[in-house]
């Protein structure tokens, strides 16, 4: 194994060189071992029978029995070294895995969010597993041959065919099988796909009466599942036939030559005998490496596939946040696109939020809106230009640390499956103070204490134990729990009962005395009366944006003289 420094995998595998090492030199001790039942045979045979000594059959049992505790310990020591250096590896790559394949799923590439642990368990298992014992074990098998050609030539010689047969056969199911085998998994994404966005929406599925027309889409995909598992097994099947057939018939044929060689005087009784089990010796690594075959591909598109993504999303360089942050942002030419979209979503946006004040951003639906509240946050990956916070860009902060420095409610809240104060402090080190601090300026205090169990009432997966105004007054609790300096809400109020409005206005006010920065999303106009800023988006672009009262006042086209007073039009 050559070192590599670029590739994320095999600088970690590298690091376990010991080990494997090591275990090399047990595998050349269990076969070495090995040799031990044909040795013995041959020397029961040929030496015990003829001479009928006891004491001669008594020492070399002895010695047969001490040399298979040796390959019993080896054995077990082999495998112990490896399923430590397997779980030592998981340690050493799952943060890196877990990261990157997170900053896959902020990048909207549709990858499976368990592909990459699946892969990464399906390389640990095979480097656990036998099918690693196949390759540390392949090399003897042209020394058991070679023992095989000290007894006899002709018995040498046939070892050799059924080895080349068996490696042919190998390569040849593989070949065979590869095409139905990616078909079957490629179908089975597909179904399993197919099944859990419908599953997503269950609810809706069921109240619209949808559930038959998409039994039959369902059906369509898992009947191009079955029969291209039905192919595959059906391949797979018949290549297994044959190569049992060649198996049994080298076992077989072995010992007929050597019957053939007794007849001739050519080899004794005993030797005959070490051969046949000699020759299953030989050819098992080979039989080994045809039964983890598959396995062996999984764990090689594993290891392809991870390292792709690692090399894909690298391990971030960042810097430390400098505290306090005082919450100034600015945007400087920041375009963001997204994956097949021609036209970007903001197209070349250069403004500055002050620090302390709070910025209404108002538009139509599909102005890009809540594109620009995730990239000033810096989780949108398609953008170019910059996003500083206080003079840093930042995409270059160390993410863990400017964490609680910032506040974020998105438009769908998704909170996560644990406590109420679980979810208002972030799921980190509760701290019982801090939590009731943002839930008293949130105005929901008194609501979660009227559950049965307070702030440790669960809020199940989701958290489908709550309305909708419940979740997103929860959501903004978060957002502001430990007064982060930056705080972004898009569309706080869109599930809220008037008094859930009150407790907003409440809310911003209470941020905007303690100087904090907020960015606002709404299409309220009743948000818009505690905002110190409005910027109007339209088309991706920046059309007004100033104090509140200009902005409104450009906005509320004049009324002609005499004309009667209308009310106002929604500014968003």
């Amino acid at each position: 194994m050559t070192r590599s420094t670029t590739n994320a995998i095999n600088a970690t595998l590298w690091a376990f060189r010991r080990e494997f090492a090591s275990v090399g030199v047990f595998s050349l001790v269990i076969n070495l071992m090995l040799l031990t039942p044909s040795l013995y045979m041959l020397q029961v045979y040929d030496r015990v029978l003829l001479s009928q000594s006891g004491t001669t059959l008594a020492v070399l049992s002895m010695v047969a029995l001490f040399f298979f505790a040796v390959m019993g310990f080896s054995e077990w020591i082999r495998s112990r070294v490896l399923v430590r250096a397997g779980v030592r590896f998981d340690e050493a790559v799952n943060t890196r895995v877990f990261r990157a394949n997170f900053a896959a799923a902020l990048d909207q590439t549709g990858r499976s969010p368990s592909q990459a642990f699946t892969d990464l368990t399906n390389l640990r298992q095979f480097l656990t597993g036998n099918g690693i014992f196949a390759f540390f074990d392949a090399p003897w098998t042209p020394i058991y041959i070679g023992v095989l050609f000290l007894l006899h030539p002709m018995l040498g010689g046939l070892a050799l065919v059924f080895a080349l047969v068996l490696v042919g056969l190998t390569w040849l199911t593989h070949r065979v099988t590869r095409a139905s085998t990616e078909a079957v998994l490629g179908s089975s994404a597909e179904v399993n796909a197919f099944l859990f966005s419908k599953l997503k929406n269950a609810e809706v599925v069921e109240a619209l009466g949808m559930l038959d027309s998409l039994r039959r889409r369902w059906r369509n995909r898992q009947n191009r599942l079955l029969a291209a598992s039905g192919q595959s097994q059906d391949i797979g099947r018949r290549m297994q036939s044959l190569t049992k057939f060649t198996r049994l018939a080298q076992q077989s044929l072995m010992l007929g030559a050597g019957a053939l060689l007794v007849i001739e005087g050519e080899l004794t009784i005993g030797g005959m005998i070490a051969a046949s089990v000699l020759v299953g010796r030989a050819l098992a690594p080979i039989d080994l490496l045809a039964a983890t075959w598959k396995s062996f591909f999984t764990a090689l598109s594993a290891y392809r596939s991870l390292n792709a993504l690692l090399a894909a999303y690298p391990e971030p360089v960042t810097q430390s946040v400098l505290s306090p942050l005082k919450g100034v942002v600015r945007v400087e030419n920041l375009v963001a696109t997204a994956p097949g979209r021609q036209a970007p979503i903001l197209d070349g946006l250069s403004v500055e939020f002050p620090a302390g004040e709070i910025t209404a951003i108002i538009g139509p639906s599909g102005s890009g809106k809540s594109t620009l509240a995730r990239a000033i946050l810096g989780i949108w990956p398609h953008t170019e230009g910059q996003v500083m916070l206080d003079g840093v860009p930042i995409g270059q902060l160390d993410r863990a640390e400017l964490g609680p420095h910032l506040g974020y409610l998105p438009q769908d809240i998704e909170l996560l499956d644990g406590s109420i104060a679980d979810n208002i402090a972030r799921f980190g080190a509760v701290d019982a103070d801090a939590v009731i601090t943002a839930a008293k300026r949130t105005g929901i205090h008194e609501m979660i204490l009227r559950f049965p169990l307070g702030y440790d009432t669960p809020v199940g997966t989701g958290g489908i134990a709550l309305s909708g105004g419940q979740r997103q007054r929860i959501g903004l609790a978060r957002a502001i729990y430990g007064e982060p300096a930056l705080i972004v809400l898009d569309e706080p109020n869109s599930n809220l009962d008037d008094v859930g409005e009150a407790a907003l206005a409440a809310t911003l006010r209470a941020l905007k005395e303690l100087g904090k920065t907020v960015l606002m999303i709404t299409h309220r106009p009743q948000a818009l009366a505690v905002a110190d800023r409005i910027l109007l988006l339209m088309d991706g672009r920046i059309r007004l944006y100033g104090p509140r009262d200009q902005v409104l006042a450009a906005l509320t086209p004049p009324r002609p003289a005499g004309a009667p007073l209308q009310p106002t039009a929604n500014p968003a």
